[in-house]
């Protein structure tokens, strides 16, 4: 009993110190796990943090990824698991490369500015 409560204290206090891009991370391995596991609830809600926080700044790119989780999405809904999960782990894989060169670029533990607003909803999901 104790172990489990450290155990989510541990998880709590990673995701609340995680950088912008680390969260993005373990959003996908969330939604990873949540397919792998065919939790359809947790699978949409996951997927769709990753959809919602997507930085209408940048429209190339962010329909782009739209257009994916949308895919992704879909393919749950018609239970096809498999298809959602290579996709996102495609997906996860680039963002944890980013995280590698951009890591490796700073060569310290780079100082993050404050998070963005999306940052509490992915905490919320993660957590």
């Amino acid at each position: 009993m104790y172990q489990s409560a450290y155990r989510n204290q541990y998880h709590q206090q990673d995701v609340m110190s995680a950088s912008p891009l680390r969260l993005v991370i373990m959003t996908y391995d969330l939604a990873i796990r949540a397919c792998e596991q065919q939790d359809f609830g947790k699978a949409v809600k996951t997927i769709s943090a990753l959809r919602d926080a997507l930085d209408m700044d940048y429209p190339e790119v962010a329909m782009g990824l739209f257009r994916l989780y949308q895919w992704c999405l879909d393919c749950i809904r018609q239970g096809d698991y498999v298809s959602a999960i290579t996709t996102l782990a495609e997906l996860r894989g680039a963002w944890a490369a980013t995280e590698v060169r951009i890591s490796a670029r700073e060569h310290v533990v780079p100082s993050m500015p404050s998070a963005p607003a999306y940052a509490a909803s992915f905490g919320n999901i993660l957590t």
